[in-house]
């Protein structure tokens, strides 16, 4: 039903279910936020959306306050303008303005709203007491000093995720956002996962930097540094160059990436098929075989970190492939180092991935072989922004190039690897051919595609109903892990994803990332897969190659020695 408010003296008619600052939005009247965020819980915390209500003493939160009939609101007048503006001053005489050497600058929200209120003098004398920034992991920092209290990480961490690893601390001008008794993230159940990154309005949290490490390889003539890119990297990082959400730049990266000085740029897309052709014929050998059903992915860095510190009695379950970045780093230290006759450890691989998860996931020690590391650098989408603009490059001006071989030759099965769902039904065009012998009629599963929380599917598999369920976020994650764990999972195979979204909303991803934002990544990447003319992963030239080269067939001897792994217990 329709209501009829009046917003700055002119009358509009809005749904009677909206927030002030929903109507004024879908009238295109811009109120500012800060603790507000599209898909969290609104908290009305930090006051900076205030507007004047007729027959209100006080002045009211748009984020919170319902519309009524009748209602007047004024938006934009002096007594709004001056709050908002004092609300403001008190936030920066307690936060570090080191704005020009902070992680976020130029994509900051708080940068942005003392720019629109034209603060160039604060009032108020600067009282913050600076904190040393807390770096005690590979993936994720934390500078205390920049924090502004929104909790939105909070909000990221226990509502979205349900891992519980930071809080509201203290009380009052006390309170902080950090793990219990302030530990650091190492000392806590973390997973690395970013969501806290993804949502945090300032440079609170941010991804540990390798860029200029990755450039001095670059410069080292004694390196051969590689470049593989992720499925979900080509539809992302066209935002941090103005290109709208969902925009492929596939072919614009291994161009800009060999200017930049790297000696061969490969697609992770084949590292994806392979990773298929492993963990496809490890389902096929559970279902035949009586082995540990329901079989879970775990080419998610931040959901096995998961499941091995919340529910390690449930690792049986977790496929043994490791993930197709650290499938390639593998593949490229032994067969492509004996290909251009060069020493491992003189092979730097640097991995441009979604994910915060992926440098802890690099740095784990089993990922090493004679104390050489699969991969040596993961950056995150917003890193290989920097990267580029950093060396003076526009993707809007790069022309298109091929990847290189032997590792360009890729499917859309494995580019939807980017999306919640990919996985699974990349598996299924595979297990299904593979089983029947006979060509699957429609392979778009679309039964898992998607936002929603638990998806489900039915796919006959010869004599078989095989039954999949698909989840992304670890708070659902937890659900089927308790299904699961009470016998009350009649599926067979079980893709999780640690982020919303799947890989498209990941940690590393460029901010801003919303729901709405995840759903225009999610079409581009289904989008190129319809373009692909290969879109099976049994079906890559490539893949077939390093069997016959290489590997004999999927889950040899070699194939468990260099494309598995094993869990721990961590709880």
């Amino acid at each position: 039903m329709n209501i009829n408010i009046t917003i700055n003296g002119k009358t509009y008619e809005v749904d009677e279910n909206m927030t002030i600052l929903q109507a004024a939005k879908s009238v295109k009247i811009d109120i500012p936020t800060l603790c507000y965020h599209p898909d969290l819980k609104v908290k009305g915390n930090c006051r900076v959306c205030v507007v004047e209500v007729d027959r209100c003493s006080n002045l009211q939160t748009a984020c919170s306050t319902m519309v009524k009939e009748g209602m007047n609101v004024e938006t934009h007048n002096k007594r709004v303008r001056e709050a908002r503006r004092t609300i403001v001053e008190l936030i920066l005489a307690n936060h570090d303005e080191t704005c020009t050497t902070c992680h976020s600058n130029g994509n900051c929200e708080l940068q942005d709203l003392t720019e629109s209120l034209n603060i160039k003098d604060n009032r108020y004398e600067n009282v913050l007491e600076r904190e040393e920034i807390m770096a005690g992991n590979p993936s994720i920092l934390r500078d205390m000093s920049k924090c502004i209290k929104c909790g939105r990480c909070v909000q990221a961490c226990n509502d979205v995720q349900k891992v519980g690893a930071l809080y509201n601390i203290g009380r009052s001008t006390d309170m902080r956002m950090a793990p219990a008794y302030d530990y650091d993230l190492t000392q806590v159940k973390c997973t690395f996962c970013g969501q806290c990154i993804i949502v945090c309005p300032v440079g609170a949290i941010y991804e540990k930097d390798d860029v200029v490490d990755v450039l001095n390889a670059i410069e080292d003539p004694n390196k051969h540094v590689i470049a593989q890119i992720a499925p979900s990297i080509r539809v992302t990082v066209g935002e941090m160059f103005g290109m709208a959400a969902g925009t492929s730049v596939t072919n614009k990266l291994p161009a800009v990436l060999r200017q930049i000085g790297f000696d061969c740029v490969f697609d992770t897309n084949f590292a994806a098929d392979l990773t298929i052709m492993e963990e496809g014929t490890e389902f096929l050998h559970r279902l035949q075989n009586g082995g540990v059903l329901p079989m879970l992915t775990s080419c998610s860095p931040g959901w096995v970190n998961y499941i091995e510190q919340f529910y390690p009695e449930l690792l049986d379950h977790l496929s043994t492939c490791k993930s197709p970045q650290q499938m390639f780093g593998a593949i490229a230290k032994t067969y492509y180092a004996k290909k251009i006759n060069r020493k491992p450890e003189d092979i730097v691989v640097v991995s441009f991935m979604p994910c915060t998860a992926k440098k802890t996931e690099a740095k784990r020690e089993e990922m090493y072989r004679d104390g050489v590391a699969d991969v040596d650098y993961a950056l995150t989408a917003r890193e290989l922004g920097k990267m580029i603009k950093m060396q003076g490059y526009d993707l809007n001006n790069i022309e298109e190039e091929p990847f290189d071989d032997p590792f360009g030759i890729t499917t859309g099965a494995g580019l939807i690897f980017g999306a919640s769902g990919g996985v699974m039904e990349a598996a299924l065009r595979t297990v299904y051919e593979v089983v029947t012998g006979q060509e699957l009629e429609n392979i778009n599963l679309t039964a898992v595609r998607g936002l929603t929380g638990v998806k489900e599917a039915t796919i006959k598999v010869g004599d078989l109903d095989v039954k999949v369920a698909v989840t992304n976020s670890l708070k659902n994650a937890k659900l089927i892990l308790e299904k699961i764990k009470n016998k009350e999972a009649d599926y067979h195979f079980i893709e999780i994803m640690c982020c919303p979204g799947g890989c498209i909303g990941g940690g590393g991803q460029p901010k801003p990332t919303t729901n709405d934002i995840r759903l225009q990544r999610i079409k581009g990447i289904y989008s190129g897969d319809e373009k692909m003319p290969l879109r099976k992963s049994h079906e890559n030239p490539a893949v077939k190659k390093l069997y016959e080269e290489f590997l004999g067939e999927p889950n040899s001897h070699k194939a468990h020695e260099l494309l598995h792994t094993h869990y721990f217990n961590r709880k």
